[in-house]
């Protein structure tokens, strides 16, 4: 077999990925400044979260977790891959089309299921309204999703990886253009966002067809490929239903106090940079590569991709983690507190990105381990554990409301995030010595972990001697900047000290 070169791809992934989440963190800046914590942010972010709740059944969820393995082992073995995919996205489409339509005519019966705080207040109609623009984002995205599973499977990650750049850079310009020209913002978001898909799913169409990987216009038909494909394909979905549970819940408790549900977003927003940039980035790479090593018979292969991808992800993981609990309050000042977002909405932010800074490392496992389930075509144990994980996410959220109000929602996902990664160690036990890391990751392990906590009290220090700098509005983000490069810097100098990784390897890595 031709190996997906893992590291090279976890960069390019990872690269793109970061610059998405930095423009998303521009979008979210101006998003907060022109909209404020309140009821057009609210409406917003509840609208917008009904097709990126979707899109995890039918993008990078339950959908691809069957599609990418089978189509990647059809392409390692020569059967007719292009014939499968063609399949594929047709009775995708069928679905996404009827989803769409029935979406469109229910919508106020999602919003209320979803943000049912809102009932009662100018909020419900508006994110009815919104919701109805932005919902034709899910057919774009998720068709868009199922190319960007092709490219990744043939080990081409470039275009697949920059798609999402283009969602934040149209909706950057429309917000630009509207707030010049004396437009309503809000208007200007919504209706962008499913141009936008459309934009992406061109942008991956087109990739596909430069990569040789055209796909015929077929008819949907019911094959044995098919009903393999959604008999694997359904645990998966059920499975990222839960997860969406676990959102609709932290909301719903959010949604009855003011302003917390655009706090959480805020906070949500600051930890996927680092989940989307490493975790999201590893899982999206290791799939292929685990589902063709397997196919090949490549045991030893697939150990050692695991277990670098593991080590990997949590040598950039971990220390984020300890950023985000150590130094919350600077970063969501800097990045949010402008316009609209005052003091107070920057201390309850921060607060929630210091709990999900807990559950950081555990997100990003669950990145690494559910490939192990999903490359054998093992969709059901990881549906069993996420429903486990949200049972345990909803009794805390809705039980700890009651004493300690919104703040319960970050605290169930962080647990229930744990939970879920406990039980994935747990089931991969079956596989054998190949789903489990190997002696150099436990050697490199410890010595992450405490490079990563020495790093943290150099941010703390560093912090407190700037303490005075993040008072002045031209001097915060020199301040930020400033505690960024020290705690970068630390941990490069004590990680490569203490042997937490190795820059030359890194490199030989790389030339390969």
């Amino acid at each position: 077999m031709t190996p997906i070169r893992l590291l090279s791809g976890l960069l390019t992934v990872g690269g793109w990925t970061m610059l998405s989440r930095i423009l998303g963190f521009v979008r979210d800046m101006m998003i907060a400044s022109y909209l404020g914590p309140g009821v057009l942010m609210d409406a917003f972010v509840a609208a917008f979260r009904l097709p990126n709740m979707f899109r995890r059944f039918f993008a990078e969820g339950a959908f691809n977790a069957a599609f990418v393995p089978m189509f990647s082992k059809r392409l390692e073995a020569n059967e007719d891959p292009l014939g499968f995919a063609a399949q594929a996205l047709s009775g995708l489409a069928l679905i996404l089309l009827a989803l769409t339509g029935l979406s469109m005519v229910f919508m106020p019966a999602l919003v209320w299921a979803t943000a049912g705080g809102f009932s009662g207040d100018e909020r419900f109609a508006l994110t009815v309204d919104f919701g109805r623009i932005v919902f034709p984002y899910i057919f774009f995205i998720s068709l868009a999703a199922l190319f960007s599973g092709m490219l990744n499977a043939a080990g081409r990650f470039a275009a697949a990886a920059a798609a999402p750049v283009l969602l934040n850079v149209l909706l950057i310009m429309a917000m630009t253009f509207a707030a010049l020209t004396g437009g309503a913002v809000a208007q200007a978001l919504v209706w962008c966002i499913p141009f936008a898909g459309l934009a992406q799913l061109a942008l991956v169409w087109q990739a596909t067809r430069r990569a040789n990987m055209r796909l015929a216009i077929v008819r949907p038909r019911w094959t044995p490929e098919m009903a393999q494909l959604v008999r694997i394909a359904i645990p998966a979905a059920l499975a990222g239903g839960v997860v969406q549970v676990n959102l609709v819940v932290g909301q719903l408790v959010a949604s009855h106090t003011e302003k917390a549900v655009s706090w959480l977003y805020s906070a949500d927003r600051l930890y996927q940079l680092p989940l989307g940039v490493v975790g999201i980035a590893v899982g999206i790479v290791l799939l292929p590569d685990l589902s063709r090593r397997l196919k090949a018979g490549d045991d030893t292969g697939a150990r050692v991709a695991l277990a670098r991808a593991g080590e990997v992800a949590l040598a950039l993981t971990i220390p984020c983690a300890v950023a985000l609990v150590v130094i919350p309050l600077p970063v969501v000042s800097v990045l949010f507190e402008r316009g609209a977002f005052g003091t107070d909405d920057s201390a309850a932010t921060a607060l929630a990105v210091a709990i999900y800074g807990l559950g950081l490392p555990a997100f990003v496992l669950q990145k690494i381990l559910q490939p192990l389930f999903f490359a054998r075509e093992d969709t059901r144990r990881p549906l069993h554990y996420a429903v486990v994980a949200m049972a345990v996410n909803a009794a805390l959220a809705v039980g700890l409301a009651a004493v300690i109000g919104w703040i319960a929602a970050a605290i169930a996902t962080t647990v229930a995030a744990w939970i879920m990664v406990a039980q994935l160690v747990r089931g991969a036990r079956g596989f054998g010595e190949v789903a489990r890391f190997d002696a150099q990751f436990h050697r490199r392990l410890w010595r992450i972990a405490l490079a990563s906590a020495l790093m943290g009290a150099v941010l703390w220090g560093a912090g407190v001697l700037l303490g005075p700098l993040f008072l002045l509005a031209g001097g915060r983000w020199l301040a930020l900047l400033v505690l960024i490069a020290a705690g970068a810097l630390s941990y490069g100098l004590i990680g490569q000290l203490i042997g937490a990784f190795s820059l030359r390897e890194i490199r030989r890595q790389l030339r390969r």
